[in-house]
């Protein structure tokens, strides 16, 4: 996941996509500057994955912002902007990414693990 949102972000620096929907980020900062928050939390999510459970937490709250970033940035652009688009490319990365995030950072490593006695709880220790 972590190298997927590097191979993103390098991508939007190497050739800038089309701009619409993503003014309301665009007002801060250029695009450019906003591929590097997508390299960084690739990193940070690449590193976390080497982590024991429960340790690796900041590597899924790093690869949801780059996500919810744009999704609000669409859903903004939808509700706002006249780009009726934008919120089904809101919808689409709550779930195809934020949410997938989110039920990835829940999965103990162990669940479906066949040799282990006793049921897997869905959570995070402690």
């Amino acid at each position: 996941m972590g190298v997927g949102k590097v191979c993103w972000g390098v991508g939007m620096i190497v050739e800038p996509p089309q701009q619409t929907g993503l003014h309301i980020l665009t007002r801060y900062a250029p695009l450019h500057c906003w591929a590097w928050v997508w390299i960084l939390a690739g990193l940070v999510t690449f590193t976390s994955a080497w982590l024991w459970f429960g340790r690796d937490r900041w590597g899924f709250v790093a690869a949801s912002v780059p996500p919810a970033l744009w999704a609000f940035a669409y859903g903004w652009a939808g509700l706002f902007d006249h780009y009726g688009r934008g919120l089904w490319i809101f919808v689409w990365y709550m779930t195809s990414h934020c949410g997938v995030i989110w039920c990835a950072s829940r999965v103990p490593p162990e669940s479906g693990s066949s040799d282990l006695p006793g049921p897997v709880v869905e959570g995070r220790p402690g």
